[in-house]
């Protein structure tokens, strides 16, 4: 192991040290310890991800674990195997062995001299589900849980399926794993073997996305690290917390509701980030948060954490319609318990309006074939504040869907939890989707995107089977949208707009369909809550100054959506352009650079023609080593299949040392 100095702080470094598995495998660690660790042993914080401690996540690590370590905690950054400078091959998400390995890490923290036997662990995305899944093991040594930006249901709400149908997102992040998996360990850290090593990960982590595309249904594959699967084997303290722009908001609420441990919600405005880097704003002092709950469950310190609500969230004032913004005005509310003892709001559907007559609804029915453009001006299913990924003004969408508005509301409208929006429908083919929005509607017109719910109709009695529809037969269902917190202006209005395809943030129906509403028997139930006098005690400290990590910018990127139309050829496509440019990070002595570029694209009224390509461009250099990886993966159907198509070239000092290519067909299933 390599110790390097900490700069004005109470803590060292242990820059790299390996931990041995049960099966002899040595996984990477970074561990920052306070400077009297060795004669006053304390309790470990533990983040676990495939993210690449030595490059990619080693400015954001900066930001919070030497803030443990100067406050008398271990933080401790572990390379899953077959990431980073771990050995060993990663073959997908969440797998029995991780989490073994979990287990094992835990232990051996627990055993080192400069720990007191106590470990929390905390994460986002990646991290803060297995922190939930290695709680379910209910290792020992293990006392709390922060976990951020992520799910107890691998199904029905991940990155994969949302209500039964394919997220865009499913093929970016497998395309982003399948560029982590092409990098090898660093030899300044692993030494020799560093190249026997890479091809091992070349060679063995497989295709993650065509594993995905053959579970479209939820069976086994989906349940194992669902802990919705027995909420009981959590038993320690769970800090859950998202933001209302993340993917992953809805499972804090069901933690709140589920769990029977100490338990609390924290949710902001903000994307897919860690609060204290919080995007939109307002971003928080998240470490003192993380420090508080950790002193309050494992230390035993009085610190009146469990008599904080069981819920803060930011409740967002109206705002225009933007693909991205720096802020959300808005204010803190709390809960003291979840779900709360309320009365929700009911609107009755009547052609083009929503209204309070339930008493004599006027019967109708009305007809929706949504055009595959629907969805373009959609965002990201889990935005990450890089470039204007959220979504734009929804004018763009509405003319391909049935719009339903309330009247102008004479005072703001609040509201805090998942509407819930019931149709009586019927469709023209066996198959198909129904995707709903909620907006809150300007006095100009300008339409803002709340929340937004989507169903898979064959899905109508459980993602865990296929059931066709008889067309033109009825059919009552439920379509529960995104929790939000949100507040309706006085003067605007609340719009529900209903479409039959919402590409590509979801994948389309296998055909066009065409959906009929029978809106008298249809309905839209809100979340309804007043502002409370409590709510004012409620407040977050500003994001502490942490002195970070020096980076060097040597060329700048871009982060750009771009919407692309060619009137001549009816084609039209989505460009995303995640650019980081190349950076110098002076205390690796690393070289990188990141490109990835997305491509969405279908032809006006072909449903067999949506196409949806991601290359990724991965740099790491040094004087006298260069590796390159470029990975390229398409995504294309038919009404019977996925077709996927996948590219993986590898160089070293310029020359390709390594190239594969795979073709694999995969029968749709409803989907």
């Amino acid at each position: 192991m390599s110790d390097l100095p900490a700069h004005e702080a109470n803590h060292r470094v242990i820059e790299h040290t390996t931990i041995p598995m049960s099966d002899g495998t040595r996984l990477a660690a970074r561990i920052w310890l306070p400077d009297d660790a060795d004669s006053q042993p304390v309790p470990a914080i533990l983040e676990y991800i495939p993210y690449r401690k030595r490059d990619f996540t080693r400015s954001r690590d900066e930001t919070m674990h030497p803030v443990f370590a100067d406050n008398g905690y271990a933080g401790v950054r572990v390379d899953l195997r077959g990431s980073g400078d771990s050995e060993g091959v990663l073959e997908d998400e969440y797998l029995e062995l991780e989490l073994q390995d979990g287990v094992e890490i835990i232990e051996w923290l627990a055993k080192q001299p400069w720990c007191d036997g106590s470990v929390a662990m905390i994460g986002i995305s990646w991290g803060g589900f297995n922190g939930l899944q290695v709680a379910a093991r209910q290792p020992e040594a293990l006392k709390a849980v922060i976990s951020v930006c992520s799910t107890d249901d691998r199904y029905a709400d991940d990155v994969h399926y949302m209500g039964g149908c394919l997220l865009g997102d499913n093929l970016s992040w497998a395309s982003v794993m399948f560029a982590f998996n092409s990098l090898p360990p660093d030899p300044q850290l692993v030494g020799e073997q560093w190249r026997d090593l890479w091809f091992q990960r070349l060679e063995g982590s497989g295709l993650w996305l065509e594993k995905w595309l053959s579970h479209q249904t939820r069976d086994d594959f989906w349940r194992h690290g669902s802990i919705c699967e027995d909420f009981s084997s959590v038993q320690c303290p769970v800090l859950a917390v998202s933001g209302w722009a993340d993917g992953y908001t809805n499972s804090v609420f069901r933690l709140l509701d589920k769990l029977d441990v100490p338990t609390q919600g924290l949710v902001g405005p903000w994307s897919h980030k860690y609060p204290h880097q919080g995007v939109p704003g307002p971003a928080i002092d998240f470490q003192g948060e993380v420090l508080r709950w950790c002193d309050r469950w494992i230390k035993n310190v009085d610190n009146g954490v469990e008599n904080q609500p069981a819920l803060r969230a930011w409740m967002q004032e109206s705002i225009p319609p933007s693909g991205s913004y720096s802020y959300r005005p808005g204010y803190w509310a709390g809960e003291s318990q979840w779900p709360p003892q309320r009365d929700e709001r009911v609107y009755q559907l009547e052609p083009d309006l929503l209204t309070e007559n339930f008493d004599d609804p006027e019967p109708g029915h009305q007809d929706v074939e949504s055009p595959l453009s629907v969805g373009l001006f959609a965002g990201k299913w889990c935005s990450y504040a890089a470039g204007p990924d959220l979504p734009h003004d929804q004018r763009e969408e509405d003319g391909g869907a049935l719009v339903f508005d309330t009247a102008a509301f004479d005072n703001d409208f609040e509201m805090l939890g998942a509407p819930v929006v019931e149709l009586e429908l019927s469709c023209n083919q066996p198959t198909g989707m129904v995707a709903v929005r909620l907006s809150d509607v300007a006095p100009d017109g300008s339409a803002t995107r709340c929340t937004y719910g989507l169903l898979n109709l064959t899905h109508r009695n459980g993602h865990d089977r296929v059931e066709e529809l008889e067309p033109g037969k009825r059919y009552r269902v439920s379509v529960q949208c995104n929790e939000l917190g949100q507040i309706i202006a006085a003067g605007h209005c609340l719009r529900l707009s209903v479409s039959c395809s919402y590409y590509p943030l979801a994948w389309p129906p296998a055909q066009s369909t065409r959906l009929t509403i029978h809106t008298e028997n249809s309905r839209l139930r809100l979340p309804e809550r007043e502002r409370q006098p409590s709510d004012a005690a409620i407040a977050f400290d500003a994001p502490r100054d942490v002195p970070g990590l020096h980076v060097e910018q040597l060329t700048q990127g871009q982060q750009r959506w771009l919407v692309h139309r060619d009137l001549d050829s009816n084609e039209s496509t989505l460009e995303v352009i995640k650019d980081g440019g190349r950076y110098h990070i002076a205390d690796a002595d690393l070289t990188v650079a990141d490109d990835t570029r997305e491509y969405y694209s279908f032809r006006t009224g072909d449903f067999d023609s949506p196409s949806a390509e991601v290359v990724a461009h991965r740099t790491l250099e040094r004087e006298g080593w260069s590796i390159y990886t470029r990975t390229r993966t398409v995504l294309t159907s038919d009404s019977e299949d996925f077709h996927v198509h996948a590219e993986l070239d590898a160089y070293e000092n310029g020359r390709r040392v390594y190239s594969n290519n795979w073709n694999r067909r995969i029968a749709r299933n409803g989907v």
